[in-house]
């Protein structure tokens, strides 16, 4: 496997590199900012991108910007996100380009050195790794809404948990498409989901309910 960091501290980066490289992972390029790791993965083709949310220069979100803007050109390249600190609107904002391929986890994890690897491979392979810590946050706001669905809408909600499209639901519970989306609607609106691409919301609706099972 071969693997592209982006981090703005030079001794994590080296690193990181190294506990790869133990793993047997290919550290084909290193780079400290957000327009660095675009060019590296458009010129190393790499099969996955490990990256800091903030990166120079200003410390905010310049890698989580990075990291969309590779994905939009490359859809579904695996991206696995390091940050220091739990922080819901990244995890969301990285979420909301779909859910496969893509990790979000808090640094200190990097000390585990064998969750660290099993993750940087679980997300290259297109799977979905997030941090508890990230999962407890990100569904704590959810939580109260669940006991304010309707029974209709906890039926259509236990179906997407299962993985079902909108047609399996609606033929599933004898209803039209039209009843499942209004459902789906009043779902993401009482669990306080804003706006944003269904595949995000979907994935954290469900989260919610399973967190609570």
């Amino acid at each position: 496997m071969r693997v592209a960091i982006a981090e703005d501290s030079v001794l994590l980066r080296e690193g990181m590199a190294r506990l790869l490289a133990d793993g047997g992972i290919e550290t084909v390029a290193a780079v400290g900012d957000g327009p660095a790791l675009v060019a590296a993965v458009a010129e190393h083709a790499p099969d996955l991108a490990i990256v800091d949310v903030r990166m120079p220069p200003t410390h905010t979100d310049e890698g989580l910007r990075a990291a969309i803007e590779v994905r939009a050109r490359r859809p579904g390249f695996p991206i696995l996100v390091l940050s220091q600190y739990v922080e819901e609107r990244y995890a969301t904002d990285l979420l909301g380009g779909g859910a496969a391929a893509v990790g979000y986890l808090l640094k200190e994890r990097v000390a585990d050195v064998s969750d660290f690897l099993d993750a940087v491979r679980r997300v290259a392979a297109g799977g979905t790794v997030i941090d508890p810590d990230v999962v407890v946050q990100l569904l704590s706001r959810r939580r109260a809404g669940l006991d304010t669905l309707s029974v209709r809408e906890r039926q259509v909600l236990s179906l997407m948990a299962e993985g079902r499209s909108n047609a399996a639901i609606a033929s599933g519970l004898v209803v039209s498409e039209g009843a499942v989306e209004k459902h789906i609607t009043a779902i993401f609106v009482k669990l306080g989901l804003d706006p944003a691409p269904d595949a995000h919301r979907r994935v954290l609706a469900v989260l919610a309910y399973l967190g609570r099972r």
